[in-house]
């Protein structure tokens, strides 16, 4: 019976790794601004599930992982001192390691800009936009994830969206 339960935990966290490895992958390069210190991090993520309680994290994994993934990216900035700023050129470098599939081609101009829209956001905003929209997690999620409350959330969400269509505006003036 024991043998069966490892193997039934086995499975889940081979089942989270293959659905989370990636998105965690992305978010926590885009947080630490080196893939190599990602992956240290995503992988301290996955050590640290394989060590959870299931029955405490299961209902919601993805928001307990992108949780943990972002204490853990937090935790290696105060080691090394500093926070690096998301500039273009990390964009850029971040986008081109990134596969690039057939739909990527077949988006409007206005999508391909918005990298380099989103870099005007503060770090803040940043992050909670790719959390709601590349990453699709709730308010209520995403208020998990960064420690903030809802309300707070949908603020940041909402100024986020206004300011970037009030320069996609005047861009397109």
């Amino acid at each position: 019976m024991m043998v069966e339960g490892n193997t039934q935990h086995t499975e889940w966290i081979r089942g989270a790794l293959e659905r989370y490895e990636s998105p965690l992958l992305r978010y926590a390069c885009r947080l630490t601004g080196n893939l190599e210190q990602a992956r240290d991090v995503v992988q301290d993520s996955f050590v640290r599930l394989c060590r959870a309680d299931r029955s405490k994290v299961e209902d919601h994994l993805a928001a307990w992982l992108f949780t943990v993934c972002r204490r853990r990216a937090l935790e290696h900035f105060r080691k090394e001192g500093r926070m690096t700023a998301l500039t273009e050129e990390r964009m850029a470098a971040q986008q081109s390691r990134e596969p690039d599939p057939a739909a990527t081609a077949e988006r409007s101009d206005d999508i391909r800009g918005l990298p380099k829209l989103l870099a005007v956001l503060p770090e803040r905003q940043q992050e909670v936009v790719r959390l709601k929209f590349q990453n699709e997690f709730s308010y209520k999620q995403i208020s998990e994830i960064m420690g903030l409350s809802v309300s707070n959330v949908g603020y940041l969400i909402h100024t986020a969206i206004h300011t970037l269509r009030k320069r996609a505006q005047e861009q397109h003036a």
